[in-house]
C-alpha cells in the first residue's frame, strides 16, 4: 500500500490541527465516557469523577513529553531545557505517559482517600483503547513504522521518504491494544474482576500492552541514533519493568483468591 496521507487534518485560524492531536483528543473523550460509566455504575460522586479526569489526562501528557525528552533525546534537551515545554515540536513517549499516569493517580488516590488499586484497575480501560488511537495517529504522521518487508500488507511511507514497503507496526500495536481493551471490558463488566480480584485488571493491562510493545519493537526501525547498536532498544528495555510488574499483579490477586476459597 502506498501511504501518502496528509498528517494535517485541517487548518483553524491559521493553525494546523494534526490527526495525531485529534487521536489524543479522542483518547480523552473515550476515557471520559468510560470513567463516567464506571463512576455511575459504582455510585461515585461527580467530584471523584472530575478528580480522576484531571489526574488521568494531565499527568500522562506531561509524562509522555518528559519521557521523550529524558529517555530518547536528553543530549539535546539538556542543552535546550526550555524546548521541553514546546509540545508543538513533537516528541511523546508512551513509557513516560505510563509513569506520569501512575504518579497522577497516586496523588488523586491520596487526596480522594480512595484505594490506589481502585484507580489502577479501572484506568487500564481508557489506557488500552487510548494506546490504540494514538498509534493510529502515528500512522497518520507516517512515523514509528517498521523495517522493510515483502508481505502483501507492507506500507510505502512516501512522506517519510521511503520507496520500499515497510511493516505498518503502528497498526500491529493498535490491534494488540484494542484486543487488550476488549479483554479488560470482559473482565470488568462480565467477571466483575475489579471488585473480586483487585489488581488483576491492572496487571492484565500492563502485561498485555507492554508485552505487545516489546515484541513489535523487533520489527521497528530505530527511533534515535543510539538504538542502532543495541540488542534491545530503549522501548524494549523500558517495557521490561512494566511486564514484570504486570505479571506480579496478575499472580498475587489470583493466589489471594485461591487461599480464601
Amino acid at each position: 500500500m502506498v501511504w501518502d496521507f496528509d498528517p494535517v487534518m485541517f487548518t483553524l485560524f491559521g493553525r494546523e490541527v494534526y490527526w495525531y492531536g485529534f487521536a489524543w483528543f479522542l483518547t480523552m473523550c473515550t476515557g471520559t465516557v468510560l470513567f463516567y460509566i464506571i463512576c455511575r455504575r459504582e455510585g461515585l460522586s461527580v467530584y471523584k469523577f472530575f478528580g480522576i479526569f484531571l489526574a488521568g489526562y494531565i499527568s500522562p501528557i506531561v509524562g509522555a513529553r518528559l519521557g521523550h525528552c529524558f529517555f530518547y533525546e536528553w543530549e539535546y534537551y539538556s542543552a535546550h531545557p526550555m524546548s521541553i515545554l514546546d509540545f508543538g515540536e513533537g516528541g511523546m513517549a508512551s513509557h513516560g505517559a505510563a509513569i506520569g499516569l501512575l504518579a497522577g493517580l497516586l496523588i488523586f488516590s491520596v487526596f480522594a482517600k480512595m484505594p490506589y488499586l481502585w484507580s489502577l484497575d479501572r484506568i487500564m480501560l481508557p489506557v488500552a483503547i487510548g494506546g490504540a488511537l494514538v498509534r493510529i495517529g502515528n500512522l497518520m504522521n507516517s512515523e514509528i513504522y517498521g523495517t522493510a518487508t515483502d508481505l502483501p500488507w507492507g506500507f510505502i511511507f512516501v512522506r517519510a521518504g521511503e520507496n520500499y514497503p515497510m511493516h505498518p507496526t503502528q497498526i500491529y500495536e493498535a490491534l494488540c491494544y484494542a484486543a487488550v481493551f476488549c479483554l479488560l471490558l470482559w473482565l470488568y463488566f462480565k467477571k466483575d474482576a475489579a471488585r473480586r480480584y483487585p489488581g488483576l485488571m491492572f496487571g492484565t493491562g500492563l502485561t498485555g500492552i507492554f508485552s505487545s510493545r516489546f515484541l513489535i519493537e523487533f520489527l521497528k526501525r530505530p527511533q534515535v541514533g543510539f538504538e542502532e547498536n543495541m540488542t534491545l532498544n530503549m522501548g524494549q528495555l523500558l517495557s521490561v519493568p512494566f511486564i514484570a510488574a504486570g505479571a506480579l499483579f496478575i499472580v498475587v490477586p489470583l493466589l489471594r483468591r485461591c487461599r480464601k476459597q
